[in-house]
Parts: structure tokens; C-alpha cells; sequence
């Protein structure tokens, strides 16, 4: 098997790109910052906040929604130091964001977009968010929104026809155990090593953010909205199988990186973990859901899995898919519509 192509989310800021299709990720930010408010004045002590403090935004992509992470968390750090101390931050405190993804991130877009109005000075860190790629114990805040759900490869025997562990899916459904168990094994693993590598570079009492989508207690991924978008993805794929225009034996090869967890597992794999304590895990409401209307969903569809697509099967086939994908989006509109809510998580490590 190839490796696996490096996720990309579509940079620049066309139609098509990520930045302007991932208003549902900025969403969770907004419904979120009261929550993160609460918790870093809860849970950030005051001795960390000197006249330097760093945040670490891990899987920035390419803006704007890792400008609204990071100042939710300067706003919050602001708010408490000024209550508790009486101080303008705006004398004593020196703030630090870097912005870590993949070397392939479109950082150009990234820095073009930086606030004009910021308060604090920036760099681009580029490297996998699975290893330690910042300083130790240098960062005082660090955040990932959608990140925690990326594994680092396929789990071995998923593409192989002649392993019990075959999936003849794009993506874990949850509806085959065997298959189920080896991208959990494969999850647990990758995630050890992001904690790990984000335990080192925080300082002790510092706080890791997690914001993204786990499922809930009894509901399989194919079940919830976003599973369903990628049946149809994988359903669009093997038309172009049928039609000739692709390789079936690379669709059959073709799984995506992602696992979307429980929230037990979740709990699971940090506690085991041991470098964190949980001081918050909150099930976050938006306000606005998913889209059901089938050109902005194949469009955005696009914007997150365009990149990974066109490195398996090529540019031409990637964007006759995604005009499967919208087709079928209208088929199965009544499907997408009663789709079984997954759970969007605000999760609150403090550094032991």
C-alpha cells in the first residue's frame, strides 16, 4: 500500500476553499467561548500569567477560525487577570500565538488574514501534531478544534481485500467490529502520542482545549450527518469505479485518516493517558446545524477532503465525485434531515 497522503485542508481563498467554507467549526468556537471563559477562570492559576504567555493553536489550517480560537483564549486570560489583579494586561502581559499544521498548510493565507486589530505576535510552527513540535514546557494554553479526530495512518489490514480487518468503506461506519477495533487501536495510539507531545510542551498547570465531535452512547458513525456525507463520498467513488473513469482497486484501497470516537472512549484514552487531569467536558449546542442543502454540503465536503482525494485518485475524478456527491445529497436528502445527533465537546485538560 502507498502511504497515506498528508491531510490538507484546500488553501487560498477561492470558492472552493477551506476558509470560506468552515463556518460550521466557527460556529462550535462561538457557542463554545462562554464555556472557555468559565473554565479558564476556573482553572488557570494566576502564577502562570507573567509578562509572557504563549498559546499554541495545533491544526490551524488556513484561517480565519484559528484567529477566533486564539483570542477567546487571550479574551478569557484578560478578563481573569484583570479582575483578579486590578492590572491592564495591556502593560504587563506580552502575548505569544503559534500556529502549528502540516508543512503542506497553506501558511501564506494564514498570515495575509491575520487581524489587523491583534494584540499579540505570531509564528507559523510547521510539523505533525502527533509529535512534539514546540519548545518543553513552553506553551501556557494550547488548543486543537476538529484536530483530535485525525489518526496518523490507516490501521494495518484496512485496504489489504485479504485481511479480516478489510473495510470495504471509505471510513469507519461502525458497523463492522473487526474493523471498528483496529481504528479504535489505531485512535488510541495516535492520540497517546498528541497528548504526550502536548504534555511536553505545556507548562505544569497549563490547559489543553479540545473542541471537535465524538458520538454519543449507542450511535454508530453512519448514523449521524457526518457519516452519512461520507456513505456518499464513498458511494460517488465507486460510480466512477463502475463508469471506468477510476480503479476499483483503488477505491477499495482508499480509506480516510479520521476516527470519530465516543465520548467513553474519549474519557478513556485520557485518563489512561495520565498526563492530564479532566477539568471540563462539555456538550456544546450550536445554534446553527449542518447544512442540508446539497451545493454548499458537496462544496464544503470539498473544501476538507478535496486535497486528500486528488492526491488517491487525481483532480479530474476528485471533482466528478463531488458532483456525484451533490446528486446524491438530494436523494438522500430525507436521510440527512433525520440523521441522529452526534455530540460537539468542549474538553479541558490541565497539565499534571
Amino acid at each position: 500500500m502507498s502511504p497515506t497522503p498528508e491531510w490538507v485542508m484546500v488553501g487560498g481563498e477561492g470558492p472552493e476553499s477551506y476558509k470560506q467554507h468552515s463556518s460550521y467549526q466557527r460556529d462550535l468556537l462561538k457557542a463554545a467561548k462562554d464555556e472557555i471563559n468559565a473554565v479558564i477562570a476556573a482553572n488557570l492559576s494566576l502564577d502562570l500569567i507573567s509578562n509572557r504567555f504563549s498559546v499554541a493553536d495545533f491544526g490551524c489550517a488556513s484561517g480565519p477560525n484559528t484567529f477566533m480560537a486564539v483570542q477567546n483564549i487571550i479574551d478569557a486570560v484578560e478578563e481573569k487577570y484583570l479582575r483578579e489583579t486590578g492590572q491592564n494586561p495591556a502593560d504587563n502581559i506580552e502575548f505569544q500565538v503559534l500556529f502549528n499544521d502540516l508543512s503542506n498548510n497553506d501558511f501564506n493565507t494564514l498570515f495575509q488574514g491575520l487581524p489587523s486589530s491583534r494584540r499579540y505576535y505570531s509564528a507559523g510552527v510547521p510539523g505533525s501534531f502527533f509529535d512534539r513540535v514546540l519548545p518543553k514546557q513552553s506553551i501556557h494554553i494550547g488548543v486543537m478544534n476538529y484536530a483530535f479526530q485525525f489518526t496518523s495512518k490507516i490501521p494495518k489490514g484496512i485496504s489489504d481485500r485479504n485481511s479480516p480487518f478489510w473495510n470495504r468503506d471509505i471510513h469507519c461506519t461502525g458497523f463492522n467490529n473487526k474493523v471498528k477495533k483496529a481504528y479504535f487501536d489505531q485512535y488510541s495510539l495516535d492520540s497517546k502520542n498528541i497528548l504526550d507531545a502536548r504534555a511536553e510542551e505545556l507548562l505544569p498547570g497549563g490547559l489543553l482545549l479540545l473542541l471537535g465531535l465524538c458520538l454519543r452512547d449507542g450511535i454508530k458513525m453512519s448514523e449521524t450527518y457526518r457519516g452519512i456525507v461520507l456513505d456518499l463520498i464513498g458511494a460517488s467513488l465507486n460510480d466512477l469505479a463502475q463508469k471506468g473513469v477510476i480503479e476499483q482497486d483503488k477505491v477499495d484501497s482508499f480509506n480516510i485518516t479520521l476516527y470519530t470516537a465516543e465520548e467513553d472512549e474519549l474519557r478513556q484514552i485520557i485518563e489512561e493517558n495520565g498526563k492530564f487531569t479532566i477539568e471540563a467536558f462539555e456538550d456544546i449546542i450550536q445554534s446553527n446545524g449542518e447544512s442540508l442543502d446539497p451545493k454548499i454540503l458537496a462544496v464544503s465536503l470539498k473544501s476538507a477532503f478535496g486535497g486528500i482525494i486528488s492526491s488517491h485518485f487525481g483532480a479530474e475524478a476528485m471533482r466528478k465525485a463531488f458532483e456525484l456527491v451533490e446528486a446524491k445529497a438530494h436523494q438522500e436528502f430525507s436521510r440527512l434531515k433525520n440523521a441522529k445527533p452526534a455530540m460537539q465537546y468542549l474538553i479541558v485538560l490541565r497539565k499534571n
